[in-house]
């Protein structure tokens, strides 16, 4: 793989326009700005390429000389000659080629971040909010610094969206501590909502080819094809190209899959990973496959899926690139999300919207995910002498609720008031381990790491008790908060107080065992023909969580998924300058977002089949609406305008190309 030097100011080339170039610093943001203005750069201006696709073609401009063919990482996974063999046996193919393009991640507030610097202790602080998490963090600025960790402190505040856009380590996160030491006094800096457009970590991007064999009954035999991802100008992550690698058949039974992945350098803003990195990409080739094979080949869309889904009691199942999913009952979570859409009633509502004018489509679609348990995971609990309890936790929320959910299961399981619980974390000073938020790992680790802390708690607990009440350890029982031998008894506080500094313990994880969560979902849509423009008119989504610890904050997180899916399948879309990699959709007047009415109420329904990768069951649950959603918009809409001879939508689904699909599709049919 070739990766890039990523300095924190670019020393010989600009490679994406928005690149810093200078770090100005005054009184005010007006000074800096007007100071700004006046810095003159003498740009030798070079040929661009935005589309990773052209930029691996023979003579297109290099983002970086020593990068040949700007592929910067090709792989191969699967078994070519097993899927060779099953295409050549099989009674039908059907093929489909698309791009899940660009998106920006756009969190409500713009990036943020303070540096200060102690001349008496010579040591470093930086303020802002990553999803990378504090330890991370520190380690990152030490290290461009050129310090020792303790020279560095890292403080995060509350984060309003993220979505692992802002995981990456950016270049003000060195360069406002570095500044602060020059000038001898704090540095901040917050981005504008342009700069945000053109600097921010954008995601997506991912063109794929594929294929797919099938025998006379509908049996789906192999998969094969080409995914190419585009990096940007930077290589940030080669992730969402691994995983969506990892995942391309989904929930199906396909038992000879081979790909091809390239990650290719452009000269446009860097991609990261995004919500679900990789996976809706995938469900999307496979979900646009399923239906083209259905509408061609003359199977029922519904049935065919039936007939292909991986079984319950063919679980443990190692898929085709030797991925093993744990544990699952797909076919209940599709059949659930078929019963609660209301699946069978369907035609009536379609004829409805027909005595009105407009098309009405109705769509299916299985997901899975993979989720990481890297990097390692620490809970510290002491029991503190004011009677309080402190947990202190290395993962950053970005709004998932982590205050609540973790405190609720320590409450749980010490059987204390959830009022007594202190929630810590976000201070390099307090937390000592911990790998941030991301992958859907924060609750599947932490639940862990907690066990294990509150077992050694209760455990500590038993032996001083049994030595204040005068009993045997196995004597002594635990209950509310409370230790207690024959009559006597003693709470937490009083063995805290009488331990003199606090009763405390800790547990770690460090677990690389992926994670599956899965589910069904089941949009429908009334499209205007004449417009173009297309309503979601239901949204019914059923996911599996293994273990649902807080069933408010899961829906919370389906909703916000779903929606952030949808956004990309009808709206939301990062433009180039083919010929100049100038942005084109730098404010909203130009990146259009899903609105409250872009949606209708959603219905969400939780299954909880227990995990068998996880202790307690526990998978992920916060990526389920966006896996599927790619796939399932097209789908539905696809469906709304068969009769019109539509059989693709290019994504964002907008109303103008949707308008023209149907006047092509109008055209071609004569």
């Amino acid at each position: 793989a070739f990766t890039t030097a990523h300095a924190t100011l670019p020393t010989d080339a600009v490679r994406f326009v928005g690149e810093p170039v200078a770090l100005v610093i005054a009184d005010s943001a007006a000074e800096a700005e007007d100071a700004a203005e006046r810095v003159i750069v003498d740009w030798d201006v070079r040929p661009a390429i935005v589309d990773a696709r052209k930029a691996m073609m023979p003579g297109a401009p290099l983002v970086w000389d020593a990068c040949d063919g700007n592929i910067a990482l090709t792989c191969e996974v699967g078994d070519k000659a097993a899927t060779d063999h099953a295409f050549q046996s099989a009674a039908h193919v059907v093929r489909f080629e698309g791009w899940a393009h660009r998106v920006n991640g756009t969190p409500m507030e713009p990036r943020s971040v303070l540096g200060d610097y102690d001349a008496g202790s010579g040591r470093y602080t930086l303020r802002t909010t990553t999803g990378a998490g504090v330890v991370r963090t520190r380690e990152r600025l030490a290290s461009i610094l050129g310090v020792p960790l303790e020279k560095c402190r890292c403080v995060f505040g509350d984060m309003g969206g993220n979505f692992g856009t802002r995981n990456a380590f950016y270049p003000e996160y060195a360069l406002l501590p570095w500044a602060a030491r020059r000038v001898g006094r704090p540095v901040r800096w917050t981005a504008s909502r342009l700069e945000c457009f053109l600097t921010d970590y954008q995601a997506r991007d991912l063109a794929s080819r594929a294929e797919l064999a099938l025998d006379a009954a509908g049996n789906f035999l192999a998969l094969h094809g080409v995914n190419v991802m585009n990096l940007g100008a930077q290589t940030v992550y080669f992730w969402p190209l691994r995983k969506g690698l990892s995942m391309m058949q989904s929930v199906y039974r396909i038992p000879a899959v081979h790909f091809h992945g390239h990650a290719v350098l452009t000269h446009t803003t860097p991609t990261a990973v995004y919500r679900s990195a990789g996976r809706p990409e995938a469900v999307f080739v496979i979900e646009r496959l399923i239906d083209i094979a259905a509408e061609t080949l003359g199977f029922d869309r519904v049935e065919l899926r039936r007939r292909n889904l991986i079984p319950r009691d063919e679980m443990p199942f190692t898929n085709g690139v030797g991925v093993t999913y744990d544990s699952g009952d797909y076919l209940q979570a599709m059949e659930h999300a078929l019963r609660d859409a209301d699946w069978a009633s369907f035609e009536a509502r379609r004829g409805e919207s027909a005595a009105r004018g407009k098309c009405r489509g109705i769509a299916v679609a299985n997901y899975i995910e993979v989720t990481s348990g890297f990097p390692k995971e620490r809970a510290e609990l002491k029991v503190c002498i004011d009677g309080s309890i402190e947990l202190v936790v290395g993962t950053m929320s970005s709004g998932q609720g982590h205050e609540t959910t973790f405190c609720q299961v320590l409450s749980d399981w010490l059987q204390v008031p959830f009022e007594r619980i202190r929630f810590v974390a976000n201070d390099s000073e307090r937390v000592s381990v911990g790998g941030g938020s991301h992958s859907g790992r924060s609750m599947r680790l932490i639940s862990i790491a907690l066990r294990q802390a509150v077992d050694a708690l209760l455990a500590k607990g038993v032996e001083l008790a049994a030595s204040i009440l005068q009993a045997a350890p196995s004597d002594v029982r635990y209950a509310a908060g409370t230790f207690t031998a024959d009559r006597a008894s003693v709470d937490l506080w009083m063995l805290a107080r009488t331990h003199g500094k606090g009763l405390e313990s800790a547990g770690e994880i460090f677990n690389q065992t992926g994670g599956f969560p899965y589910g069904s979902h089941v949009c429908e849509v009334e499209v205007d023909a004449d417009t173009g423009r297309v309503a979601i008119v239901a949204w019914t989504g059923v996911d599996d969580v293994g273990l649902a610890i807080n069933p408010l904050v899961l829906h919370g997180q389906a909703h916000g998924s779903v929606t952030q899916g949808v956004g990309q399948a009808l709206c939301e879309a990062v433009a180039y300058e083919p010929q100049t990699a100038q942005l084109l959709s730098a404010s909203f007047m130009d990146y259009a977002l899903p609105r409250a009415d872009t949606l209708p109420s959603f219905t969400t329904r939780i299954m909880e089949v227990p995990a068998s990768s996880h202790p307690m069951g526990i998978r992920p649950g916060g990526e389920g609406g966006t896996t599927p959603a790619l796939g399932l918009v097209v789908n539905a809409i696809v469906h709304a305008l068969a009769a019109y001879g539509v059989t693709d939508v290019a994504m964002p689904a907008t109303p103008e190309r949707v308008w023209q699909t149907i006047q092509a599709a109008r055209r071609t049919m004569g």
